[in-house]
């Protein structure tokens, strides 16, 4: 005992014990005095002991509590953070729209009118007037051919005139002479019947029917010769190469002293002057696909946009050809378009738009908001902001709205975007469309 209970160093003993401030503490028994054979600070040392012993429970208690504290309150909020919030989403309102359904189609500009001048009559080229890109007017004189032969045939064909005329003038005179002859017999047989035989009355008569007959032929040969001298005078004029038509020189292919062969002849050897276009109006040929053809009608408004003059221009349908031809199912469709200036050159390219159908004050959504994976729905938001998927029926589409037969109401909320993390009942947090337009 007195080995475990041995007395602390001199400067120990000196020094205060640490005093804890435990509030009031029962009665105790006052200690009884050092039994016999110990120290004399045993008294003290056992109530600094019974302290020490009060302090290490506290520790140990704080040591324990500490952790189930926070791991509870830890818990708590884990917990709380595991609750699904709302989810943000964009959404449109179905609203009442005018609709117009158009198709867009490459067209190419071409001239009105187009043609290559020939000559009729063969010769060699004389003289042009023009060249290419000058305007010209209708009736514009273009080339003149040289045909020598011409003139001769000409002259031969008047002398031949004449002499038919000469020709009229002596069977006139023989019938004249006959036809009087006749008459007087005939007038001698009626004064003095039988003094005149009646075979000389007959002879005299068919003599006088023969001069007649020689005369018409002659007056026909008179017709004959001057519609060749015409004809020749015909030929004559083709010439001298006219414009049958206003427009602009876009093509020459021969030059003065060149041989032209007649536009008659074989097409392998024929070689035209010019090529005349009529520019100031053009045409937009339009190829429409087989599955518009049906609604596609004359007098529809078309819009014109030219890329390579970066213009807009409005036109009507004007014509077509009602027949869809059958190696590119397209029907061709024309829209005639003023070019007064020039400033479309035919063979440009421009994108046409066609109205094909219009629905007016017709209830629409965005083409986004509905999905067509097995059927035609949309996510509708409902009380509490919550999602319910709807069937709906389509009518008309355009390139951003779609029009709702059935389905849908005014000023219904649909949902905008992908659905892969939102399904039916759902709790959303919805935000118009509108706003984000003016958010960005």
């Amino acid at each position: 005992m007195s080995a475990e209970f041995a007395p602390p160093p001199s400067d120990l003993s000196q020094t205060s014990p640490i005093e804890i401030d435990e509030g009031p503490s029962p009665p105790q028994k006052p200690l009884a005095a050092n039994p016999p054979g110990f120290p004399r600070n045993f008294l003290f040392w056992r109530i600094l002991w019974r302290k020490d012993l009060r302090m290490i429970l506290i520790i140990v208690l704080a040591a324990v509590s500490i952790p189930i504290w926070r791991a509870s309150t830890g818990h708590a909020k884990t917990s709380h953070a595991l609750l699904p919030a709302a989810v943000r989403i964009a959404v449109a309102k179905v609203t009442r729209e005018d609709l117009v359904q158009e198709l867009v189609c490459d067209a190419e500009l071409r001239p009105y009118q187009e043609v290559d001048l020939h000559a009729k009559v063969a010769g060699y080229l004389e003289k042009i007037y023009v060249d290419i890109g000058d305007r010209v007017e209708a009736g514009q004189l273009i080339a003149t051919i040289e045909v020598p032969e011409l003139g001769d045939d000409i002259t031969r064909a008047r002398a031949a005139l004449n002499r038919s005329h000469e020709e009229v003038r002596r069977a006139q005179a023989a019938d004249d002479d006959a036809r009087l002859v006749y008459t007087r017999l005939e007038s001698v047989d009626k004064a003095q019947p039988n003094l005149i035989a009646q075979q000389d009355l007959d002879a005299a008569l068919q003599k006088q029917r023969g001069t007649a007959s020689t005369v018409a032929a002659a007056r026909a040969e008179v017709d004959v010769t001057t519609a060749e001298v015409n004809k020749l005078l015909t030929m004559q004029k083709y010439s001298k190469i006219s414009a049958p038509f206003g427009g602009v020189i876009t093509k020459r292919y021969a030059d003065p002293g060149a041989l032209i062969q007649a536009g008659t002849s074989s097409s392998t050897q024929t070689l035209p002057l010019v090529r005349l276009s009529q520019n100031d109006r053009l045409r937009l040929s339009i190829p429409v696909s087989v599955s518009h053809v049906s609604k596609i009608n004359i007098g529809d408004p078309v819009s014109i946009q030219v890329a390579a003059l970066g213009a807009t221009l409005k036109g009507t349908i004007a014509r077509s050809t009602r027949k869809v031809e059958t190696t590119t199912r397209t029907m061709d469709v024309e829209v005639d378009v003023p070019n007064s200036e020039l400033k479309l050159i035919p063979g440009m390219y421009a994108s046409a738009m066609l109205r094909l159908d219009h629905c007016e004050k017709t209830l629409a959504v965005p083409v986004e908001a509905v999905s067509r994976k097995d059927a035609c729905t949309v996510f509708v938001v409902i009380k509490q902001n919550k999602i319910e998927e709807r069937l709906v029926t389509l009518g008309m589409e355009t390139p951003h709205k779609l029009q709702v037969l059935s389905g849908l109401s005014e000023n219904d909320l649909v949902m905008i975007g992908s659905r892969a993390q939102i399904k039916p009942g759902q709790q959303i947090e919805p935000r118009l469309l509108e706003e984000h337009a003016s958010a960005e």
